[in-house]
């Protein structure tokens, strides 16, 4: 008779940590999962400038890129010769900026798209992230 209370008493907490389990799993898939952009996100991009920019370029340059449309902020550095900026993706493509600046400014740059590599090392949270490794194994799961 006891033996069949520790017998029931055991699956019915395997069960309760088995749907718990599930449910969290689930969660965290939600949570992480990948989302289409909204109206309000921002994503930024870099041009790498091929040729030597001066200070007054640089002015023209971030000057330009505020009259475009969906361009939210941009940053010229005339040193390096890099333009950082942020653009809404529902409004405008970061291609299609990087298009309209090689052709409507005497300027010609390449957009810098990182390589898996560079992302992967890019966010220090997300790589060591409890939430985040829990999130790549239910994903390589589903």
């Amino acid at each position: 008779m006891k033996a069949k209370t520790i017998k029931k008493t055991v699956i019915w907490a395997l069960s309760t940590l088995f749907f718990l389990t599930a449910i969290l799993a689930g969660h965290i898939w939600w949570v992480y999962r990948p989302k289409a952009p909204g109206p309000f996100t921002k994503v930024m991009a870099r041009i790498d400038v091929r040729q030597p920019v001066s200070q007054n370029d640089a002015n023209k340059i971030a000057a330009w890129f505020g009259h475009q449309k969906g361009i939210d902020h941009v940053l010229v550095n005339a040193q390096n010769r890099i333009v950082i900026f942020t653009y809404f993706p529902v409004k405008v493509s970061g291609t299609g900026i990087v298009k309209k600046f090689n052709t409507q400014l005497p300027y010609h740059g390449d957009r810098f798209i990182p390589t898996e590599k560079q992302l992967a090392g890019s966010c220090p949270v997300a790589g060591s992230s409890f939430y985040y490794k829990v999130y790549k194994l239910i994903d390589n799961i589903l």
